[in-house]
């Protein structure tokens, strides 16, 4: 070969090999930025080719597709009784991406995910259509409807669990939105949009209030004090008479005391007493003579201080660890900082009626592949053992007698042994604004405990006299807790 040539040869295989390099750059380094890139369509469209899979309750789809008309995204998603729902599913918008479940399962649901690598093979090999696969929840559809028609107009949210194994059964959140309303990519989707917003709807029935918002749980929170009191040996029975004075002035103040609501006799009541009649001056002296350091602990074993994953994000409740001791009794009586979500008070509730153990709440129980094969599979796991057994099961004798006799009556079931707690919790500069009404609450049966459930209601339109944990929560949790009974 003579000299030219050969100069060419190697010239064209230079170009060659930098093709080549360029490829494998774009095709490995650069794969992942330029599928994300807002401005490659090829991606978007390719996601909107074929129908996704679908979200499944109760062995039914509560999701759907439909063919878009005037679009290059050919499929979009649809939601069955999409207000009941969206707190679980989250949305799936061609204009808007995706949230929740719709989000964290996109790519089983749009059947792209690498577990499903072997089906789609097949699938092109056999001249099918790509297709998603199948994300099962753990969710009761009674007790979401039950949750959710309680709710009704009233601005609030609802989580039940079933404490045996930390599964999810209901979680409901009012006001809430249609995700089909904005499932496409037109300007009526994005009217329907905008409406949600903020900024046009005060209401935020886009947020998620029972897993995002955090309240103070007011007196609902006094069960994690009594179950920190049993577990440090402040008392051996729930029956015997506490050191409880009344007033209460809360330590290290000149002349402050701590007062109890309405007219009842609260000097000396023995912890059972204490939470039939709901005695602030009790539990927030319990919570001082514990101390910051022990309440904290306690709290952060039901789960406090930290963000729960269920899969989707559930925000972290709040108990404060920088206190003084007059702030300690006020947050052991679920005032000053604390704040917890739905979530977490369904926890708390949870953890005493499974005798101490706290599972580990999971939403999602498989996920399937388009032929039914199970791809991953949620097992319960324990969360932590915020208390004994032998102390768990005082506390359910307090709860139950809360129920049977005390703030909670409204909850009870006939024949059916229920415990729970009421709570209605200041809001507002000085208690300006009308209060959280709160309860939390368990079923017990022969086979254990299948349901914990936690409610809050707020709602400004209704008369102060009238807001109570008992009169407006309670009711809703009753109906939740027979709705899975009855199943």
């Amino acid at each position: 070969m003579n000299k030219p040539l050969r100069r060419v040869a190697i010239f064209c295989g230079l170009l060659v090999l930098a093709m080549l390099i360029r490829a494998n750059y774009l095709q490995f380094v650069q794969a992942d930025e330029l599928k994300t890139n807002t401005h490659n369509r090829r991606v978007a469209i390719n996601q909107y080719a074929t129908p996704r899979g679908d979200i499944i309750v109760d062995g039914k789809a509560i999701t759907g597709h439909t063919e878009t008309n005037g679009s290059d995204f050919k499929y979009k998603a649809t939601f069955k009784d999409g207000p009941l729902w969206a707190p679980v599913t989250g949305y799936a918008s061609q204009a808007f991406g995706s949230t929740q479940l719709e989000n964290i399962y996109d790519s089983i649901l749009t059947g792209d995910d690498d577990r499903l690598f072997f089906k789609r093979t097949v699938d092109i090999l056999s001249g099918k259509q790509k297709q998603g696969g199948d994300v099962v929840t753990t969710l009761n559809g009674a007790a979401q409807r039950a949750a959710f028609e309680g709710l009704g107009k009233k601005k609030g949210a609802v989580a039940a669990i079933d404490p045996r194994t930390g599964a999810i059964l209901a979680l409901a959140s009012t006001p809430s939105y249609d995700p089909s309303s904005f499932a496409g990519n037109s300007e009526k989707d994005s009217k329907a949009w905008n409406a949600l917003q903020k900024e046009n709807d005060p209401d935020e029935p886009m947020l998620n209030r029972a897993l995002r918002q955090t309240y103070p749980p007011g007196s609902t929170f006094k069960v994690v004090t009594a179950a920190a009191a049993l577990e440090d040996g402040l008392y051996d029975s729930i029956d015997e008479p506490t050191d409880s004075e009344v007033p209460y002035i809360l330590p290290d103040t000149a002349n402050q005391p701590l007062d109890n609501e309405g007219n009842i006799n609260c000097r000396n009541v023995s912890l059972r007493e204490a939470l039939r009649v709901s005695c602030n001056s009790v539990f927030g002296k319990l919570g001082a003579t514990l101390g910051r350091d022990k309440m904290v602990e306690e709290a952060e074993k039901f789960g406090f201080n930290k963000e729960q994953f269920i899969p989707v994000r559930a925000a972290a409740s709040n108990f404060s660890t920088k206190m003084d001791k007059p702030q300690t009794a006020l947050s052991s009586i679920g005032q000053f900082e604390t704040a917890a979500t739905p979530l977490q008070m369904a926890m708390v509730a949870a953890a005493i009626a499974n005798d101490g153990k706290l599972m580990q709440p999971y939403m999602v129980d498989q996920l399937r592949a388009p032929n039914n094969t199970v791809v991953e599979q949620t097992k319960p796991k324990e969360f932590s053992q915020p208390l004994s057994a032998e102390n768990a099961q005082k506390l359910q004798e307090m709860m139950e007698t809360v129920v049977n006799s005390g703030t909670g009556t409204n909850a009870r079931i006939p024949g059916v042994t229920v415990g729970g707690k009421t709570g209605t919790a200041q809001h507002g500069v000085e208690n300006s604004e009308n209060p959280y009404a709160w309860f939390i609450s368990y079923a017990k049966t022969d086979q254990g405990s299948p349901v914990a459930v936690a409610v809050v209601v707020e709602d400004a339109s209704a008369n102060r006299g009238d807001i109570s944990g008992g009169g407006f929560a309670a009711p809703i949790a009753k109906s939740v807790m027979e709705a899975v009974l009855n199943k």
